[in-house]
């Protein structure tokens, strides 16, 4: 590669990985983050002796390389937990996944489940034994045949009522996505599953009608997490092996004809490959010289942000539950978290820390106004806190890109949008900077993917 010159926009987890693994290749950068610290999403925070992470992040491995990246960085600072998540519906909670767990629903709604599932088992295996010969389940449970060839076109709606059939559909898929999504799945291709929702088989369903399913289903059966400190140990312990990072550092303009990052302080750099980790909508509000149909191409993509409140209440919850999933259209929130048992550092002893998760977007808005009192009501209709359990901290952040939406622009607007980056000497990395759905392990990944491809 030479002597070129690399910038980094950002200094969160694909911003930290990409600066680490060029350093081990003995190619300089220089990290250029906005905030006063790094870490990006993945920052922590102390209230009041109450450890709060800017909503929920943990750590899952499916690469032994990634793994062995953490533990390298934490040491014994890392801890292994084996998931207890739970669904609140029907007035009561149930081990995740709701598919597989259908039990302790009433008995007219586990009849509709089962009932639905058996048939489109049914229709899985008649399209299996056709002339058309399907595969069986190669994609997710959805079969590929010359009318659905193309997954992009396949809407996700139809996956969830082919995969799971219409009664869970009706009661668990459909809600919980269209709530968490802010818009419905009919409107959602099926790109970003990637193996997120667990398709048990009919024999595990019906076993997990019967009695509680102690299987353990989904990629996040077990996740990692530090011992002491928050989230925010991670990119910490990472800054602390990277040469050339800078904080406080707003970008004001990129232009790609000269090659050059302008600071709001009036610093300017020049780059030969600027990787950015900047949500792609913001990227193009700072290059002055897009061109008119590559704009058009970000002004297409869409995305869900999330209003998040971490609280910290005089008792914690003692049911070792990590996270539940809220369904409901008649609850605020999609998810309710407890830091407290992913790590006892994270509150006082005897109190809980906790982290709640509203989902909105252009087309779905909230009354921030009065967010914070709604949830507070939700969560007492849910019995996570009581009229004595008295709130000791409140913290908020409001999460403007959460996750990309994989609507029918999607795929092809993100493809423009890349290539004119690339056209123009910038790499986009991460979540945000790539427009993909990644978890933290992936977005690790993807920074070291970038930085081997310079």
């Amino acid at each position: 590669m030479g002597k070129k010159r690399v910038l980094i926009l950002g200094s969160g987890l694909a911003g930290l990985s990409a600066g680490w693994h060029l350093q081990k290749r003995g190619i300089k950068a220089q990290i250029f983050e906005k905030e006063a610290e790094v870490g990006g999403l993945c920052r922590s925070k102390n209230i009041d002796g109450f450890g709060f992470d800017y909503d929920g992040h943990l750590l899952h491995f499916k690469h032994r390389y990634t793994f062995n990246f953490i533990k390298d960085l934490l040491g014994d600072n890392l801890t292994q937990h084996q998931r207890s998540s739970w669904i609140y519906a029907f007035d009561k909670y149930i081990r995740y996944p709701f598919q597989a767990n259908l039990h302790s629903l009433p008995e007219e709604v586990i009849k509709e489940c089962l009932l639905g599932f058996v048939q489109a088992s049914k229709n899985n295996y008649c399209d299996n034994n056709s002339k058309n010969t399907f595969a069986t389940r190669p994609w997710f449970g959805f079969p590929h045949s010359r009318s659905h060839k193309n997954k992009k076109n396949i809407n996700f709606l139809d996956w969830i009522n082919w995969t799971f059939g219409k009664g869970i559909a009706k009661y668990f898929m459909i809600p919980y996505n269209t709530k968490f999504w802010t818009l419905p799945p009919e409107k959602l291709t099926c790109e970003w599953l990637s193996g997120f929702i667990p398709v048990p088989s009919l024999g595990q369903i019906i076993k997990g009608a019967i009695k509680e399913s102690k299987e353990r289903f989904g990629y996040n059966s077990h996740f990692w997490y530090p011992k002491k400190g928050g989230i925010n140990q991670v990119p910490l312990a990472l800054a602390g092996q990277i040469k050339n990072i800078f904080t406080n550092c707003q970008i004001k303009e990129i232009n790609t004809f000269k090659k050059e990052v302008i600071m709001e302080s009036g610093n300017r750099e020049k780059y030969d490959y600027l990787i950015s980790t900047i949500p792609l909508p913001e990227l193009a509000r700072l290059i002055k010289d897009i061109s008119r149909e590559a704009l058009c191409s970000f002004k297409k993509l869409r995305w869900n942000s999330i209003f998040n409140l971490n609280l910290g209440i005089e008792k914690k919850d003692n049911s070792n539950r990590h996270w539940i999933y809220f369904p409901q259209k008649d609850i605020c929130f999609f998810r309710v978290g407890f830091y407290h048992n992913f790590s006892s550092f994270l509150a006082p002893k005897g109190k809980g820390s906790l982290y709640v998760e509203v989902s909105y977007s252009k087309t779905r808005p909230i009354d921030k106004k009065k967010v914070i009192s709604r949830i507070e009501k939700d969560l007492k209709r849910a019995g996570i806190i009581t009229a004595e359990n008295k709130i000791c901290a409140r913290d908020i952040n409001d999460i403007k890109y959460a996750y990309p939406i994989y609507d029918g622009n999607y795929s092809l607007s993100r493809k423009k949008c890349l290539s004119f980056l690339t056209q123009n000497n910038i790499l986009s990395c991460g979540r945000y900077g790539s427009w993909r759905y990644m978890s933290m392990e992936d977005v690790i990944l993807d920074g070291k993917n970038i930085a081997e491809s310079l």
